[in-house]
């Protein structure tokens, strides 16, 4: 299980249940970054660590950053 708060690239992602699902808040942690204009709604899941996947897919996105790459 992760924890509702996860810190990622210099953003603090806050995970919390909405209905019967899961979505984050994004919020940079340091004044050089920016906001990420979007919904928490697009991190919209069915558990705590699909939303926290999509939540750190989606800065990468806006950072123009290639993904971790994640071993098993």
């Amino acid at each position: 299980m992760v924890s509702d708060k996860s810190q990622y690239r210099g953003y603090e992602i806050r995970l919390r249940q909405e209905w019967s699902n899961w979505c984050a808040n994004i919020i940079p942690t340091r004044d050089d970054l920016p906001m990420l204009a979007m919904s928490p709604l697009r991190t919209l899941s069915s558990t705590p660590e699909e939303a926290l996947a999509a939540a750190r897919q989606n800065v990468d996105e806006y950072l123009g950053i290639e993904p971790e790459k994640r071993v098993a």
